[in-house]
């Protein structure tokens, strides 16, 4: 209405490697009366009363008990992406204090990313375009091989959108595919991507050629993967995580590619991000690690943003929350 206040919305930043995207502000400022961290900090006191929203943009602000004290009238938070792991949901709930995030935006180039991630790796892509431009080659050697992708054994950790996504993409390369969640799929959907389903997720790892991670981080996804679970893979196997670095044993799967117990490794996501410029995973020739970009395109961001701003105004308004994250 022509005239009426906008809703007071805290965002960490504008612009630069973290803070939210300058095009992205420019249409949610036609929604909302954005207000910066710095802003907040400068006048708490009267902005504390204002702010009705917090929107996250890739982890920040940061909310903590601290803040949610100062902030007496926040109906939402709204977070980018589909990760929840860096919020304290229980603590938001105890203020009344609704989140959203953002699945459905982010799934079909995420998908994308782990096949990328698994043609990449599968066929040492990094490997050979170091050889091809190295001052050093005289010639490419006729026994530098890589693995086939089509008609290989995948394993889909966690089938949810994501994974789902992936097996659609993975039938087009006539892969077998195998996969392991809390809720088995119906018939149908199997059906649609010939999917089989594995109650005991060591069934899974044990047949797979690649075994792909897509779950959320949670208490019992914590470490899913460690030693015992690497020991079970194929030798010729490799992992891909397009999750969250916490769902593996760093350590043992570090100690694992060294002792070639599995062949290989890309990933998406580590602990921390980014890894220490020493980590053992850097150094490696048998992983491959990009920087969390399974988002990281132009629609994707685009839509993340549509999907926050559409939750933020429902919170407000009283209406059903688009991607509400419940206890």
């Amino acid at each position: 209405m022509e005239g009426q206040e906008l809703p007071y919305v805290l965002i960490d930043s504008v612009g630069g490697k973290r803070g939210v995207y300058e095009d992205h502000v420019e249409f949610l400022e036609k929604h909302f009366r954005l207000i910066t961290m710095k802003e907040y900090l400068e006048n708490s006191d009267w902005l504390g009363k204002k702010i009705r929203a917090i929107y996250v943009w890739f982890h920040k602000p940061v909310i903590n008990e601290e803040l949610l004290q100062s902030l007496p009238n926040l109906k939402i938070v709204a977070s980018a992406g589909v990760g929840i792991d860096h919020l304290d949901l229980r603590l938001l709930a105890s203020y009344g204090v609704k989140v959203s995030n953002t699945p459905s935006a982010v799934t079909t180039d995420t998908a994308d990313l782990a096949m990328a991630l698994m043609l990449a790796s599968s066929r040492r892509l990094v490997e050979g375009y170091q050889m091809a431009v190295s001052p050093g080659t005289e010639y490419f050697p006729a026994n530098w091989l890589g693995a086939e992708v089509s008609g290989a054994t995948l394993g889909i950790v966690g089938m949810g959108a994501i994974g789902y996504k992936v097996a659609e993409r993975a039938k087009a390369f006539e892969m077998k595919i195998l996969y392991h969640n809390r809720n088995r799929r119906n018939k149908e959907e199997e059906s649609a991507v010939g999917a089989v389903y594995c109650k005991k997720m060591d069934d899974l790892l044990q047949q797979s050629d690649f075994v792909l991670l897509a779950v959320t981080l949670t208490p019992q996804t914590h470490k899913l993967i460690g030693r015992r679970e690497l020991e079970l893979m194929k030798h010729t196997a490799t992992l891909i995580n397009i999750s969250r670095g916490l769902v593996v044993d760093q350590d043992a799967l570090v100690e694992a590619l060294q002792n070639k117990v599995i062949k290989a490794a890309a990933l998406d996501v580590t602990y921390p991000e980014p890894l220490p410029r020493d980590h053992p995973l850097l150094s490696l020739e048998n992983v491959l690690v990009t920087p969390h970009i399974g988002s990281a395109t132009r629609k994707a961001r685009h839509l993340m943003m549509e999907n926050m701003m559409e939750s933020i105004q429902a919170g407000l308004t009283g209406l059903p929350i688009p991607n509400e994250v419940l206890l």
